[in-house]
This record gives structure tokens, sequence and C-alpha cells, in this order.
């Protein structure tokens, strides 16, 4: 009883509302969906402990073993955003590439990381201002087509038009409301959260790449010892 209650609430929630209630309910279905991608994402399958994943190549680096190297990247799990970072900077550094190849190469596998991070993300910024532009459109919608049947209403039913205008109005307001505040703090909290995965990510690429800049001579340096 009590949750058939509870959805009657809902229904009649909408009904005095009005149409713009359904638009902040897409709005609201989106921004919920995104929510829950991003949380698995950024808080399930990520950690911020890719600075000790670096740790793992240090020697096999100083050994020159980049063979090895490459080999450990590829072994580590598949959502780890260091895997394909080693690899691509092992890589560069095994072709002779000099240390502004292997920084290029590292470079260009952490801009496309940071960008699976930032997925969509910034989306919930804009349906949360969207949620409440509409909700404050239900509002002057209702107003005016409150203001306007007064015009034409006799004296008995104007109060009634004008509290049920009214009503609809600060309805849409009020789900408009619901809907944006939710979607704005997550907004924060999860930017917050990629923040702190990119700064790790960051840290340990650097972290590789000065292990092996620093062990691995430049293509023209090398080309000038062999003669």
């Amino acid at each position: 009883m009590e949750s058939t209650s509870f959805f009657g609430s809902i229904v009649e929630f909408f009904k005095v509302g009005g149409f713009w209630m359904f638009p902040i309910f897409v709005a609201q279905l989106f921004s919920l969906a995104i929510i829950a991608e991003r949380v698995v994402r950024l808080y399930l399958q990520r950690s911020p402990n890719l600075r000790g994943q670096a740790s793992l190549f240090e020697n096999d680096i100083k050994k020159g073993n980049l063979e090895r190297v490459i080999l450990q990247a590829r072994s580590l799990d598949r959502g780890s955003a260091l895997r394909g970072v080693v690899e691509a900077g092992a890589q560069a550094a095994l072709n002779m590439g000099g240390r502004e190849e292997v920084q290029a190469k590292m470079d260009e596998v952490l801009v496309r990381e940071q960008s699976k991070l930032e997925t969509r993300v910034e989306f919930l910024a804009m349906l949360g201002n969207v949620g409440t532009l509409l909700g404050l459109l239900g509002t002057i919608v209702g107003m005016i087509r409150s203001f306007a049947s007064l015009a034409q209403a006799d004296q008995l039913t104007k109060a009634a038009m004008l509290a049920s205008g009214v009503s609809e109005a600060m309805h849409a307001t009020a789900y408009g409301l619901i809907m944006a505040i939710p979607a704005l703090v997550m907004y924060s909290v999860l930017q917050n959260r990629v923040n702190k995965l990119s700064d790790d990510m960051t840290q340990a690429a650097l972290r590789v790449y000065n292990l092996l800049g620093f062990h691995y001579d430049s293509v023209p340096s090398k080309k000038s010892a062999e003669k």
C-alpha cells in the first residue's frame, strides 16, 4: 500500500507540474546513467596506484632489458593506463629513437588515457544547468498561462485558477532543482577523481620517462659514438 501511495504521489507530482516535467525527467535519466557509468570506471576499475606500478620497471630499465619491460607492461591489467604508456616509451627507446621520441610516444598515449578519464564527466555540468533552466522555463510558462486565464475568468474562479498556475510553476522549479543538484554535486566529485587519477598517471609516466631518458642516449649521440 505504501509503495502504491508513493508512486501515486509521483504521478500526481508530474501531472501538476505540466509538460516541462518530462524534459527534466529525460535530462535526469541521462545524468544518472553518466554518474553510474563514471563511478564504475573511475572508482571501481581505476585506482591511484600507478606510481607504485612504475617502480616495477626500474631494475629492468637500468639493466637495459627493454624487451622484458615491454612484456611486463603488456602483462599489466588492461585497465591500467600505465600499460600503453610504458610500452610506447620502451619501444621507442628500443628503436634508438632518443629522448625526444620516447617523450613524444609516451605523451601520445597519455593524451589518449587522459581523454578516457574525462569522457562524459563535463556533460553533468551541462545537464545540471539544463535541468535548472527547464524548471525555470516551466515556472515562467505556468505563470504566463495562469495570468492569461485570469483575464477571461470570473471573480469566483480567479483564485482557483491562480493557485493552479502557481502550483504548476513551483512544481517545475522544484523538480528542476531536484534533478540539477545531484548532477552538479557529482560533477565536482567525479572531476576531483579525474584530477587525482590524472596526476597519479602523469607522475608514474614521468618516472618511467626519466629512467628511460637517463639510461639511453639520443640518436645523434649514438651515431657519433659509433664513428
